[in-house]
Formats: C-alpha cells, structure tokens, sequence
C-alpha cells in the first residue's frame, strides 16, 4: 500500500518515491527547466525535514559569520584614535568586497569556511605591527576575509531553511548587534585601560602625541604604553579562529544540492541529501532515478551537464547573463536600485549610531566628507567638549548597542503579523530611525545623546532584520 509523504510525493512501503509518473506529472512542474525542477524536488526533500538538527546548527553558525563581520566593522572604529595617537596617522577603514562570485565559481561549502580563516589568521597578526603601511596590508586581508560573510552566510541559510520557517533568516540579524556588543565590551575592558598615559594625556593634562611628533626625550604615545587597542584585536582574532573550528572541525558544512545541480553534479547532490537526512535522523527520498524521471530539458540557463561541456568563455556567459534578471523588466529594475539606495543610506546608519558629540557642524560634515574617518574626531571632541572619559564612551556603547538585540527580535516578530508584515514594517522602522538622526543632530548632553542613539540603533536593528 501506498502513502503520500510530506513532499506531496507518493512514496512506497519503504518510504521512497517510487511512482516516477507522479512526479513527471506534477502540476508544479509545468513550465519548470529541468534545473528549476531538479531545485523544487529538493526544497521539498527539505521542507520534510522540518527545522532538523543539520538547520539549526547551519543557523547559529551563520550567525556567526554575521557577527564576525560587526565584530570588526565596530572594531576599527573604537581603535582608531588610539592608532592614530601612537602612529599618527589619519584614518583607517575595513573594506568589505563582494563574495558573490566565490559562491558560483567555488561553492558554498568552501567559501563558508575559507572567509572566517582568512579573517582569524589576519586577524591574530593585526595587533602586531608598529607602522601604519602593516597595519594597512593586514587590515586589507582581514576586509577580504570578513566581508563575504553576511552574503555567503544568508545564502547558505536561506537555501536550507524549510520554506516554513523562512522567518528565522530575519531573526539572523540577531548576531548583529552580538557581535557589536561583544566588541564594544572587549574594548571598553582593554582600550581605557591601556592607553597611553593616563587617558591618553601626559602629566600636563595634554594629549600625548606619536613619538616621531615630538622631540627626543619628550613624552610621547609608544606602542608599549598603548596595547589595549592590540589586546581588543588579538582577542577578536582568537575568537575567529574558534568560529573557524565550529565550522570546520565540529561541524561539517555539506555542499548545496542547488549549486551541485547547477554544476552538472547530480549523484554528489544526492548524496548530500541523503547525509543531510542522517544527520536528522531520516531517510531521503530523493535517488538519481528520480532525477532520472524527470523530462530532459536543454533551456535552464547554465545548469546540468551541458555545463560541464562549455569552454570558460561560454560560461562566463552564463555568469554574466544572470545579472541581467536585476533588470529584466522595469519593475525588476526599480527594486533592485531601491534595494541598493537603502543599503547604502542604512550604512549611514549604522556609522552614527553610537556616536555623539556636541557640535552638530561636525555631524553634517561627517556626513558628506567620510563616514568612517572621521568617527575618532567625533570621539575626542565629545570627550573634550562634554568631559565623557574614554571609559564612559566604551561604556555607552555596550549600553546602546545592546538595544538592538531586541530591536532585531520586533523586526522578525513583524514578519508574521497580519496587516503589517515586511513592507509596512520596514517603513516604520526606517521612518524612526530617521526621525531618531533628526533629533540626534540637536543634542548636546550625554544623557540625551545615550537615548536617542539607543533609539536610533533600535530602530535600524528592526529594519534590518
């Protein structure tokens, strides 16, 4: 006797599908390439599996890619004024360049660990140098390894998530704020600590200047007096490095199926499944005669055999030829520069938040010089204009950045609820967050400025999520 599994395949005694003509005549599959076929008797072949045990541990390791990126978006800007004191330099930002091709070209499976060791072994040697050029070239390593993680691991979570449970990839942006609050936290522990001098200043109550500043003999910022910046970079390092042991040697990552199928790898993409399944504690239903059964279909653009056969230059065709879906059509079109100009304004963002100072001139100017560099003269103005130690300064971060925890978890509870959903939730949050940058350009006290950040953070954390 024959029962109906919850692919909506029929499925035999033993639990696998065994009516090939159910499947080559599901509605589902009209119209489909064999590719797009082959990809929806996976999705199915997973939505079985629920919210398995291989799911969640693809979710909290994700996780941490995206908390390794805050990790050190937020750590360059807490570290730049005591780099610059002792080295006497101008700024310093983390390049984040795009991983999307490594996805296509090398797959999921080594790109998801090859990120976070290129961080952690970069990351433990950035501490190390005593010029700005070593610094420079480290932290260049450190950007290639780190920013392809947010886009690598959203993929690979959004690929295994059952379609039912497709609102946790919202509740991913948790690591966020994590990730910030944990750095904020390491540094407040180190930087104040040892910086140079007490607080930075010389006994005069001057701030202390890199060593070839000044002249022989004079106090200056040395790197011996100054390691709490190397000790915050180093402890992070580490922390990659561990992130880097989950990945690779507790857990092991499996290959995508889509991107296996899509590579001509049909019987690899089989067996991920059926170790996929192990993993869970079930049984796959999918075998190469099922994609056998399947209809032979030569129009999916790039994908199957016919692949394999192509020369590099008609596969960088196929490559090339994908991007043209972000504008296939004008609605294509407008979402797609839509979905660019909010990244790009949610970057603003998320470079103020935290930030305070008494001089609102300062804040325009940041705004339309540089983002990045000019965050250690917000620092130090606030610290001198307003008497914040730097202590306090580290100690407001964790305080503010903390709120976006909950700010990420009302974002994704949003994502369900009725009349509201994803749209009207984002304008709402983008619509505060706004409201939140207006009120902070007025601001002056440290109190205010702690609230309305703490605000703005929230409400950027939301839209995010």
């Amino acid at each position: 006797m024959k029962e109906t599994g919850d692919a909506g395949i029929t499925l035999g005694p033993d639990g696998k599908m065994t009516e090939f003509q159910d499947i080559i005549n599901d509605p589902e599959m009209d119209g489909l390439t064999l590719y797009e076929k082959k990809a929806l008797l996976v999705n199915r072949e997973l939505d079985s599996h629920g919210m398995g045990k291989y799911q969640w541990y693809i979710f909290f390791l994700c996780g941490m890619g995206y908390m390794i990126d805050l990790l050190y978006a937020q750590a360059f800007g807490l570290v730049e004024p005591a780099l610059k004191q002792e080295l006497g330099f101008s700024g310093i930002c983390l390049g984040s360049p795009s991983r999307h091709h490594w996805l296509r070209r090398i797959g999921r499976q080594y790109a998801f660990n090859l990120t976070v060791l290129i961080a952690s072994v970069f990351g433990l040697c950035l501490g190390a140098p005593s010029n700005y050029n070593g610094i420079l070239v480290l932290t260049a390593f450190v950007g290639f390894g780190v920013g392809g993680n947010i886009p690598i691991d959203t993929t690979i979570t959004l690929e295994f998530l059952p379609q039912n449970r497709r609102f946790l990839l919202a509740l991913l942006s948790i690591f966020q704020p994590i990730g910030v609050v944990l750095c904020s936290g390491i540094a407040y522990g180190f930087v104040p600590k040892y910086a140079c001098g007490v607080g930075g200043l010389d006994p005069d109550g001057n701030e202390l200047k890199a060593c070839f500043q000044v002249a022989a003999g004079q106090p200056c910022c040395d790197k011996a007096s100054n390691m709490g910046w190397r000790y915050l970079l180093f402890t992070l390092g580490a922390i990659c490095l561990c992130v880097f042991f989950l990945r690779f040697v507790l857990f092991r990552f499996q290959e995508s199926p889509k991107y296996l199928i899509y590579r001509g790898k049909d019987a690899k993409a089989v067996e991920v499944l059926h170790n996929i399944a192990k993993f869970n504690g079930r049984q796959s239903t999918i075998t190469m005669e099922v994609f056998a059964a399947l209809t032979d279909d030569d129009s999916s653009v790039g994908s199957g055999d016919e692949q394999l056969k192509k020369s590099f230059g008609e596969k960088l065709k196929i490559e090339l030829a994908r991007y043209k879906i972000l504008f296939s059509n004008a609605t294509m079109a407008r979402l797609t520069i839509l979905v660019w100009v909010t990244y790009m304004f949610d970057y603003w963002g998320f470079s103020i938040a935290g930030t305070y100072t008494k001089n609102v001139h300062v804040v325009w100017v940041w705004l339309t010089v540089s983002l990045g560099s000019i965050l250690p003269q917000i620092l130090l103005i606030k610290n001198h204009q307003i008497h914040v130690s730097t202590a306090e300064t580290y100690r407001n971060y964790v305080i503010i950045y903390i709120c976006g925890i909950p700010g990420v978890m009302l974002g994704a509870l949003m994502y369900g609820v009725p009349l509201v959903g994803r749209q009207l939730g984002m304008i709402i949050s983008s619509a505060l967050m706004g409201i939140s940058l207006f009120i902070f350009a007025t601001i002056n006290t440290e109190a205010s400025n702690v609230g309305i950040n703490i605000m703005e953070y929230f409400f950027q954390s939301m839209f995010n999520a």
